[in-house]
């Protein structure tokens, strides 16, 4: 029986989704040194800073993330005389709107400690670092985000950095949130210090809470408290501070390092009254070490199972498949029908070719034979 067409049934069709996942490196010098800032890319509105892996202005240029920084209304920063008020107030409101949503009164929740939104200690302050989708992808793989950042009280940019936080998002594979907006979200811990680095000691197994991880959003939010001492209710163990000479107001904070001068500083307590947004984002990227996660690609597939039995798809439809009625390839009347496939063909119901499937090569069939292709379609 010539067979040009045959209908799948519903146990033909396989949909499956696979998970592909890639090790995204980021180095501090790619963010802070590589390209002496010629890859960090400043707004006129001045809201927030990218940075790319190559000079922005370069046509080979990709865009790896963007660097923010605000705070809440009720944050002991917000003043009318602070520098950009009114648009680290914005910052803080947009993230949280789409990061944490608002309660039962309407109004925008802020940004939670641990994730419990009813209660707990609450993050004010926070950086914003968003990452491309170029480089996220669908997601960002629980529990294989890593960030190791500097923590020197004192220096210039370009100083060597000894005191070092390692921030994993530790409890991400079992222990991630999912009462965000956004999707789910992991709680980012301090892991790694030196001795003597950390106002708090780490639990066993466990860390100190410093930030939020939103995986299928692509943004981490850090507290700005991994700058300060335990003095003016930050992390840091406020030892690193003595013999310090700053003044006493300032006494307790972390010299930043801004802008592309070696001499400028000044303190985290600056960056969040006195600098600006991108000054902010300066002093932060200065003091990124490395940057590691794995990405997440979900692909989507539907699996068709083509059957070609005994009986089917033994003659072909080809108009050289025959010469003066009779075909070519048998030699004698009782020989068996011959065809070859080459191609697979998916149809609508009403006969409209929708996909196309090509062997690698050419498939002898006879009614001697069957044979399953498998035809996978990914999305």
């Amino acid at each position: 029986m010539a067979t040009s067409f045959k209908a799948l049934l519903n146990q033909d069709i396989q949909n499956t989704r696979t998970k592909l996942h890639e090790s995204i490196p980021l180095t501090g010098s790619v963010i802070s040194g590589t390209y002496a800032d010629l890859n960090i890319k400043n707004y006129a509105h001045g809201m927030f800073q990218s940075v790319y892996d190559y000079p922005f202005l370069s046509s080979s240029a990709n865009h790896i993330l963007d660097i923010t920084l605000g705070y809440a209304s009720a944050s002991n920063f917000s003043s009318s005389v602070a520098t950009q008020n009114t648009q680290k107030i914005q910052i803080y409101n947009q993230m949280a709107q789409v990061l944490v949503g608002h309660d039962s009164t309407g109004s925008i929740r802020s940004f939670d400690e641990d994730g419990n939104l009813s209660s707990g200690a609450k993050l004010k302050e926070a950086y914003f670092v968003n990452f491309a989708r170029l480089i996220t992808k669908d997601e960002i793989k629980k529990g294989t985000f890593s960030l190791t950042l500097g923590v020197e009280t004192t220096g210039n940019r370009g100083d060597a950095i000894t005191r070092q936080l390692v921030i994993t998002d530790t409890s991400g594979t079992n222990g991630f949130k999912t009462n965000s907006p956004a999707g789910e979200y992991g709680v980012l811990f301090v892991t790694a210090s030196q001795t003597g680095v950390l106002a708090a000691s780490m639990p066993n197994g466990g860390g100190v809470a410093c930030g939020l991880l939103y995986y299928q959003a692509g943004i981490a939010v850090l507290t700005s408290s991994l700058f300060i001492s335990e003095f003016s209710g930050g992390l840091l163990n406020h030892g690193l501070f003595a013999g310090s000479n700053l003044p006493p107001v300032n006494k307790g904070y972390i010299n930043m390092i801004s802008g592309n001068t070696a001499a400028t500083a000044f303190t985290m307590q600056d960056v969040l009254a006195s600098a600006s947004i991108s000054g902010a984002a300066d002093a932060l990227r200065n003091r990124m070490q490395t940057m590691t996660f794995n990405n997440t690609t979900e692909l989507n597939s539907t699996i068709y199972m083509c059957r070609a039995n005994a009986n089917d798809f033994n003659y072909s439809s080809n108009p050289t498949y025959v010469s003066a009625s009779k075909i070519r390839v048998k030699d004698v009347r009782g020989d068996q029908p011959i065809s070859y496939i080459t191609t697979v063909g998916l149809y609508s119901p009403d006969n409209e070719l929708l996909a196309v499937a090509k062997l690698s090569e050419p498939l002898k069939k006879t009614p001697a034979n069957e044979f399953t292709l498998r035809v996978r379609l990914d999305y």
